[in-house]
């Protein structure tokens, strides 16, 4: 038998203590953040919502899981995790059938959405990240895998996976330089890393942060949301109202713009410019629309402007209208099918939303200033088929450019299309190293 060198033993003793201190402030910390919830629950409606399916997420695993089988458990913070691990479901369902799938949320706006998604076999709240709770759910599922998307990191969980040895990966995972694991104050955090299997980044740049802090199990392999907007687009459904809309088979048409994911901010970008070019129309899908949202939002088009749900009761409001709303869930990725050239919001407030689902279609895509975290950002702008703004002036001057050359469009909006074709192939890559 090997003796221990002195360093190692060295090492064997700081990690147990470290443990000794970390573990129960951390799991005090979720413990008192549980309690939190309960009591905004009371005023809050994602609270109340977070708390109520932490309370009955024992009873769905009673009810759905089955102890004899064998499952790949995937966790998703919320919609936009679940988007980006949703092409790895999927590939598993179709090549993998021996495997039953649990899908878990952390969000309400990820679980409320999808709890009722068929490509797995039983989806819930993710159980916060106390021991016990850690303990009595491995001890219930049971995983043979177990996969993370993007960023998720849950120190009991991790801890508890890797001492059962159960592999553990991080899928499409993007580091930046801010985070906690690359600051000295908080290395600690680095070795939570460690308990992956393997970290699936999704560039160059993530890899060369994480091996700089040691962590060395990390591959290369790209983003999967491009797979999916890819998989949206051959599957799209057609939108009759939007064709009827878009009068997109007359060769005298106006040119459309869709404006995706747009919250207030955005408008006071793009509304005056659509004010004064009455020739082109608007089709907006609002980030959030309640009544006095869409309220406002009509009253601010002044050629016209026309709610979906109206229009849909009555085909005839759509004549002589210069925008049209989507007042209504699950469209924004097949309607960008029906522009020439897209703009997508975010970008002049908390951050930009998916730019890929736009550009897939081969349109060019405006977008605001506050998009660092989304590499596709930078990298579509270099292609020529991204064009980030930062003012109503520099939309003005990209709409003239873009709205009255056919030719201008057509090449920046295979330069987008081009981008996300070049990037597709990640799904495929995880898929083999995993299984």
């Amino acid at each position: 038998m090997r003796i221990p060198r002195a360093e190692e033993i060295r090492g064997l003793l700081a990690e147990g203590c470290r443990q000794l201190l970390e573990k129960p402030v951390y799991s005090g910390a979720i413990s008192l953040f549980g309690a939190g919830v309960k009591l905004a629950g009371l005023k809050d409606r994602k609270a109340s919502l977070l708390a109520k399916g932490q309370k009955d997420v024992w009873h769905r695993l009673d009810e759905y899981i089955d102890p004899e089988a064998r499952y790949v458990w995937i966790h998703a913070a919320s919609l936009g995790e679940f988007e980006q691990g949703r092409p790895i479901i999927e590939k598993l369902r179709r090549e993998r059938p021996e495997y039953k799938i649990l899908l878990t949320f952390f969000s309400p706006s990820g679980y409320e959405v999808r709890k009722d998604y068929a490509g797995a076999d039983c989806v819930c709240y993710l159980p916060l990240d106390t021991p016990g709770r850690v303990r009595r759910f491995i001890d219930k599922v049971n995983p043979e895998i177990a996969i993370f998307v993007k960023y998720e990191f849950w120190r009991n969980y991790l801890h508890e996976l890797w001492r059962r040895q159960i592999p553990t990966y991080l899928v499409s995972a993007v580091f930046r330089p801010d985070q906690a694991f690359f600051k000295r104050s908080h290395a600690w955090y680095a070795l939570w890393l460690k308990w992956y299997t393997r970290i699936f980044v999704q560039d160059e740049r993530s890899r060369a942060l994480l091996s700089a802090i040691g962590i060395t199990n990390v591959d290369v392999c790209g983003d999967t949301r491009f797979d999916r907007v890819s998989d949206i687009r051959a599957s799209r459904k057609p939108i009759p109202l939007l064709e009827k809309f878009t009068d997109r088979n007359s060769v005298e048409r106006q040119v459309v713009m869709m404006a995706g994911s747009s919250w207030p901010q955005d408008e006071d970008v793009y509304a005056d410019w659509f004010n004064s070019h009455p020739d082109v129309k608007l089709v907006i899908a609002p980030h959030e629309f309640d009544s006095a949202r869409l309220d406002a939002l009509c009253r601010r088009f002044t050629n016209g402007a026309v709610l979906m749900s109206e229009a849909e009761k009555n085909p005839d409001k759509l004549d002589g209208r210069q925008v049209l709303i989507l007042d209504c869930f699950g469209l924004l990725s097949s309607a960008y099918a029906y522009c020439d050239v897209a703009y997508v919001g975010g970008g002049f407030g908390a951050g930009l939303h998916n730019i890929n689902e736009a550009a897939v279609y081969d349109v060019p895509v405006i977008y605001g200033p506050n998009n660092a975290k989304f590499i596709e950002a930078s990298e579509m702008a270099e292609s020529g088929g991204g064009l980030p703004i930062s003012s109503s002036e520099e939309f003005e001057n990209i709409a003239d450019m873009l709205f009255s050359s056919k030719e201008e469009r057509e090449s920046r909006g295979l330069k987008a299309g081009g981008y996300i074709r070049s990037k597709i192939g990640a799904t495929d890559k995880i898929f083999d190293k995993i299984f």
